[in-house]
C-alpha cells in the first residue's frame, strides 16, 4: 500500500468523527478508494455495524482486498448477496463489523427488522451523484433517520459533471441524504496543489500526425456529424437543443443526453428523427474506431453499416436509411477506407484464388507463413515484388498501420536503451521502482491489438511497415470472413462479426453461436499470454513461429531450461504489462508493479491524476511517462473538453455550495401516522365520521422493491410492509389487489400470456382486481408512436393497404400482430370486473393509491400472504415437499404461480400428461410452450 498524502490525511481528519455526517466530492484519480478504505479501517469493530452501500461487485472485491493489505482481515468485509438466507443475514448482522450489502436487500431488511436499525454505527454510500428522490438510497436514508438519529453517514462522489443538471442539483443530493456538510476537492484544490506539486514525474509528450487517409475520414465523419446534427435540429424546431454540438457529441453521454431532450415528445417524434439520433451514436463510434481499430477492422465495421441499413429485420429492404450515408463526405469516408486496405487493379471478387481449408489454429497459419515467405520469422513485407497465392487476382494490398504503432516501437526501444545506460552505470541498484514497463490503453481491444502488434513486430521492416506480418494475417481473416459471410446469406443465415485476430477466426457453429471447448480454451491461454512479453536485448525480433513450437514440443526428456524459457516467469526488465484503463483499482496495480517507465498509448486525465499520486507517494522513484495523443484529432480534443467541462462543473458546485440554503431535514417517527384516516360508517346514523387510529399501510411484493414506487410510498406516510405475495403485487385493501406493469413488462407479460394468469388470479381471489400500466417520469405518456398511429387512418388512395386479422400491416407489407390496444380489450372481455389505472409516473401512483385507499379498511399482511395458497393449505401435511420442489424447478413455474399450478394438477405426473393446450391454459401461452416442450423434449429421438 502506498503511503497518504498530506491532503488525504486532511480529508479524514475532517470527517472521520462518528458523530458527524458528511458528503466528499473528489476529482476522479485523486485516491477516493484509499480515503474510504482508510475510514473503513478506522470504524472496523465487531462492537459496531458499518454498512457500506451502493458498491458494485468488482468495487466491493476490491475494497475487500485492499482492507485484507490493511490488516482488516477477521473477518474484513463481508459481501451479503441473493444467495444468503434471511436467517443466515440476522446472524451476520448481529455479529457486526463491516458489511457491504446490496440496497434492495438492505431496504426489505429494514422494513421486516432483520437487521438491527437502531444499532447500526454508521452508512458509507458510494456513488453519492446517482441518488435521486427515486432511488432505494433515498429510500434506506430516511428508514435509517427513523430509528438511529446518532449514527453517522459519509457520502462520497467523484462524479462532479453528474452533479450539475436540473435546479440546485447539489442540495437535491444532500436532502435526500440528510446531510448539511459537503467537501469539495477539485485538482485544483490548494491541499492537493501542495501535495502533489513538490514531486512531478518525467512527462514526455508525443504527438503522432494522422496520415493523410486518416485525416481525410476524420474531417469526413465530422462533417457528416455536423450534418446530422443540424437535421435533428431543423426537425425538432421547439425543442432547446443548444448544448447539442459536435464538440459535445465525443462523449458517450451525448447519446442520453440527445435521447432525454426527446423523450417527453417522443411518441410524437417520426421514425426520420429517431434515425438521426441513433446515426449520431454511430459516427461518434467512428471517430473512436478510426484511432483505435485497424484499417481492415475499420473498414469491415463499415460495411456491416451499409448491410444493416440495406436489410430490414425481416430480411426485406429497410425504408428509412441514414441519411449521412447519401452525403458526398460518407462517399469519401467509404473509399478511403478501402484504400488504405488495399487496391483492385481490376474487377476482382473478394475471394481466395484457392479455396483454404485451415483449421483453427495458429501453427497452421504460421505454417503457411513458412512456406510463402521462405524463411522462418523473416521480413513478410510486399516490397520484394513477391505475389502471395493466398490473394484474390487483382488485388494489391496496401495495409495502413497506425501511427501510433511504430511511435509506440520507438519508445519501446528508448526505453531499453535507458535502462541499459542504468545498468552499465551502477544506478539501477539504488533506484526504487521496478524495470516493467507498464502500457496503458482505453480498450480491452486495443490492448489485445497492440500485444499482437508487439509480438509479431518486425525491427528490420521499413517504417509504417513493422507490423505488416500481422496485417496480412488480418487480410487473410478478413478475406475469409467475406467468403463466409456469403456463403452464410446464400443459406439465409446471419451474419456475425470479422474476429480480432487469427486465433478467433470462427467455424460455421461458433458463428451461431456455438463455440466449442477447444477454442474457449485457446482463448484463455491467449488472454494469459497477453499479458507480458519476453523483451529481446538489442531490440531484436521475436522467436520465429517455428522455434516457438520446436521449444514447446522438445525432444523427450528435454525440459528445464527450454520450459523456463518459454513458460517460465520472466524478469521485471523483461516484462511489458499491457493493461486498459479501470477505476481505482488502477492504484493498487501501480503500487504493485511500480512501474518506472509509463506508456500512455491514448490520453486519460484519469490515470494521469493516479501517476501524480503515485509518484508522490513514493519518495525516490524516478517514472517517465510518455503521453501519446494524436494531433489536431477528435482524440486531442475529447482530452482537452473533458478537462474543461471537469472544471466548469466544480466551479458550478461550488458557487452553489456558498450561495444554497440548506435544505431542512424532516423529523420522521418510526411508527407514527400524521394523517388520521377518517372513515365513514353507513351503519352509523347520519353517516357521521370515525376516527380511525390504525395507520395506513400498503403490502407489497418483494420483487417490487426493484422499483421506485416503494419508496414513494413511503415518503407519502405509508406504512410499506414487504411481504411475498402469491397474487398481486400490491395489496391497497382487503378487496383490492394491483398488478402493477411498465410499458416494457406489460409488452413482455402480453407476448407470453403470464399477464392472463395474474389476471385471472386476482379475479379469482380479490373482488376489486386492478391493473396499474405505469409509465415513466419525463417520457411520452403514450403506448403508440405517431407512425404506428397512422396505419388506422383511413387511407385518401384509390387501393387501400391490406389488413390481417391480427393487425395493420408494417411498412414492408408484413402484418405486425396484435396491437397493444387490441390486446387490452381483449383482456378486459375475458375479465369483467378487471379495472385497468394509467399512471403517468410513480409519483401519479402515489397520489392514486392514496385516493383508492380512502375511507377503506387496511390490508391483513398475514391474509394477503396466504391468498392464492388456500389449495396447499388445505391440503396441510398431504403436500410432499419433494414434488413442489421439482414443480418450481419447471420452466415456466416461478413462485408465484406455484400454488396455483399445484391446485389445478394433483400431482406433477398429471402436469406431464396433459395436452400442450392445457399447460398453456394453466401457465400461459410462451411459458406453457416451455414447460411442455422441456417435458417431452426427448419424445421425438426415442
Amino acid at each position: 500500500m502506498l503511503p497518504l498524502l498530506p491532503f488525504h490525511k486532511s480529508i479524514l481528519e475532517r470527517i472521520h468523527d462518528p458523530a458527524t455526517s458528511d458528503f466528499v466530492l473528489l476529482a476522479r484519480g485523486l485516491g477516493l478508494r484509499r480515503i474510504v478504505c482508510t475510514l473503513m479501517k478506522i470504524y472496523d469493530s465487531p462492537q459496531t455495524l458499518t454498512l457500506l452501500l451502493n458498491a458494485s461487485p468488482e468495487e466491493e472485491s476490491a475494497i475487500g482486498e485492499e482492507l485484507g493489505v490493511m490488516g482488516c482481515r477477521k473477518p474484513g468485509l463481508r459481501i451479503v448477496g441473493y444467495e444468503m438466507g434471511r436467517k443466515d443475514r440476522q446472524d451476520l448482522y448481529k455479529q457486526g463489523g463491516l458489511i457491504s450489502v446490496t440496497s434492495r436487500i438492505l431496504v426489505v431488511d429494514m422494513l421486516q427488522s432483520d437487521i438491527p436499525t437502531e444499532l447500526i454505527t454508521g452508512i458509507i454510500v458510494m456513488h453519492a451523484e446517482k441518488v435521486t428522490p427515486l432511488s432505494l438510497e433515498a429510500f434506506i436514508v430516511r428508514l435509517y433517520r427513523e430509528k438511529n438519529k446518532n449514527g453517522f453517514l459519509k457520502a462520497f462522489s467523484d462524479e462532479p459533471e453528474h452533479i450539475t443538471s436540473g435546479l440546485s442539483p447539489l442540495r437535491n443530493i444532500l436532502k435526500e441524504l440528510q446531510l448539511r456538510t459537503v467537501h469539495i476537492y477539485p485538482r485544483f484544490h490548494e491541499e492537493i496543489k501542495q501535495s502533489l506539486e513538490r514531486r512531478r514525474a518525467d512527462v514526455i509528450e508525443i504527438y503522432p500526425h494522422l496520415t493523410e487517409s486518416m485525416k481525410d475520414i476524420h474531417g469526413a465523419i465530422v462533417q457528416c456529424m455536423s450534418t446530422t446534427l443540424a437535421e435533428l435540429k431543423r426537425s425538432n424546431t421547439t425543442l432547446d437543443l443548444d448544448d447539442i454540438n459536435v464538440e459535445n457529441a465525443y462523449f458517450r453521454s451525448f447519446d442520453a443526453i440527445v435521447r432525454k431532450q426527446l423523450d417527453p415528445v417522443w411518441h410524437k417524434v417520426g421514425p426520420k428523427t429517431k434515425q438521426l439520433v441513433s446515426d449520431l451514436a454511430t459516427l461518434r463510434r467512428l471517430l473512436m474506431y478510426l484511432l483505435t481499430y485497424d484499417a481492415l477492422a475499420f473498414h469491415a465495421y463499415l460495411e456491416t453499416i451499409v448491410t444493416s441499413n440495406i436489410t430490414g429485420a425481416g430480411g426485406g429492404q429497410r425504408q428509412h436509411q441514414s441519411p449521412w450515408l447519401l452525403t458526398d463526405a460518407a462517399n469519401v469516408i467509404f473509399q478511403v477506407a478501402k484504400r488504405r486496405c488495399y487496391t483492385l487493379s481490376r474487377k476482382a471478387p473478394l475471394a481466395p484464388a484457392t479455396e483454404l481449408d485451415l483449421a483453427d489454429d495458429e501453427d497452421a497459419w504460421a505454417a503457411l507463413d513458412e512456406v510463402e515467405f521462405g524463411n522462418e520469422g523473416g521480413h513478410s513485407g510486399t516490397t520484394d515484388g513477391s505475389k502471395k497465392k493466398w490473394l484474390p487476382k487483382g488485388m494489391d494490398p496496401v495495409l495502413e498501420e497506425l501511427p501510433k504503432w511504430e511511435t509506440l516501437a520507438e519508445v519501446l526501444q528508448e526505453i531499453e536503451e535507458e535502462m541499459m545506460r542504468f545498468e552499465g552505470i551502477g544506478l539501477r541498484a539504488v533506484t526504487p521502482g521496478s524495470n516493467t514497463v507498464l502500457i496503458m490503453t482505453s480498450s480491452t481491444r486495443t490492448s489485445n491489438l497492440i500485444t499482437e502488434y508487439l509480438e509479431s513486430m518486425d525491427t528490420d521492416a521499413p517504417s509504417g511497415q513493422k507490423g505488416r506480418r500481422m496485417m496480412e494475417r488480418k487480410l487473410r481473416l478478413y478475406l475469409w470472413w467475406k467468403s463466409k459471410l456469403s456463403d452464410r446469406k446464400q443459406d439465409g443465415k446471419p451474419g456475425f462479426g470479422l474476429p480480432d485476430r487469427v486465433g478467433d477466426r470462427l467455424t460455421d457453429d461458433a458463428a451461431d453461436g456455438e463455440v466449442s471447448e477447444a477454442l474457449k480454451k485457446k482463448d484463455r491461454e491467449r488472454r494469459e499470454r497477453q499479458q507480458s512479453r519476453r523483451r529481446v536485448r538489442g531490440g531484436a525480433a521475436n522467436a520465429a513461429p517455428s522455434q516457438r513450437r520446436a521449444e514447446k514440443r522438445g525432444a523427450d526428456g528435454v525440459v528445464g531450461e527450454k520450459f523456463d524459457s518459454v513458460y517460465g516467469l520472466l524478469a521485471p526488465q523483461q516484462t511489458i504489462v499491457v493493461r486498459a484503463y479501470s477505476d481505482d483499482t488502477d492504484d493498487m496495480m501501480l503500487a504493485e508493479i511500480q512501474p518506472r517507465f509509463i506508456v500512455m498509448f491514448e490520453p486519460n486525465q484519469d490515470f494521469v491524476r493516479r501517476i501524480e499520486v503515485y509518484r508522490s507517494s513514493s519518495p525516490g522513484l524516478g517514472v517517465r511517462v510518455y503521453f501519446m495523443v494524436y494531433r489536431d484529432s477528435s482524440e486531442e480534443h475529447k482530452y482537452l473538453l473533458g478537462l474543461r467541462r471537469e472544471k466548469e462543473a466544480f466551479e458550478r458546485l461550488i458557487k452553489e455550495r456558498g450561495s444554497m440554503l440548506m435544505p431542512i431535514l424532516e423529523e420522521r417517527r418510526s411508527g407514527s401516522n400524521d394523517a388520521v384516516i377518517k372513515t365513514i360508517s353507513s351503519r352509523i346514523a347520519g353517516g357521521r365520521k370515525e376516527l380511525n387510529k390504525e395507520p395506513s399501510r400498503v403490502i407489497v411484493d418483494l420483487r417490487e422493491f426493484r422499483s421506485s414506487l416503494p419508496s414513494l410510498l413511503h415518503a407519502s406516510g405509508l406504512q410499506v410492509i414487504p411481504a411475498t405475495l402469491t397474487v398481486g403485487d400490491y395489496i391497497l385493501t382487503p378487496d383490492m389487489c394491483v398488478e402493477r406493469k411498465s410499458i416494457p413488462d406489460l409488452v413482455s407479460s402480453f407476448n407470453s400470456g403470464r399477464l392472463y394468469t395474474q389476471c385471472e388470479l386476482m379475479s379469482v381471489h380479490y373482488k376489486q382486481p386492478i391493473l396499474l400500466i405505469e409509465f415513466e417520469e419525463h417520457k411520452s405518456f403514450s403506448l403508440e408512436t405517431v407512425s404506428d398511429m397512422k396505419s388506422y387512418v383511413k387511407p385518401t388512395g384509390k387501393y387501400p393497404p391490406k389488413k390481417t386479422a391480427n393487425g395493420p400491416n408494417d411498412p414492408d407489407g408484413r402484418s405486425s400482430g396484435p396491437t397493444i390496444q387490441s390486446k387490452l380489450v381483449l383482456l378486459t372481455l375475458s375479465f369483467p370486473r378487471l379495472r385497468i389505472i394509467w399512471s403517468s409516473s410513480p409519483y401519479a401512483t402515489t397520489d392514486i393509491f392514496a385516493d383508492l385507499k380512502t375511507n377503506n379498511p387496511e390490508p391483513d399482511p398475514s391474509v394477503a400472504v396466504s391468498v392464492g395458497a388456500e389449495d396447499d393449505s388445505e391440503k396441510g401435511a398431504g403436500v410432499n415437499a419433494t414434488a413442489e420442489e421439482l414443480l418450481r424447478c419447471l420452466p415456466g413455474v416461478t413462485a408465484k404461480n406455484v400454488h396455483f399450478v399445484m391446485g389445478k394438477v394433483g400431482s406433477v405426473r398429471e402436469l406431464c400428461e396433459l395436452p400442450l393446450e392445457r399447460v398453456q391454459e394453466i401457465l400461459g401461452v410462451e411459458p406453457g410452450k416451455a414447460c411442455y416442450e422441456f417435458m417431452h423434449k426427448g419424445e421425438r429421438r426415442r
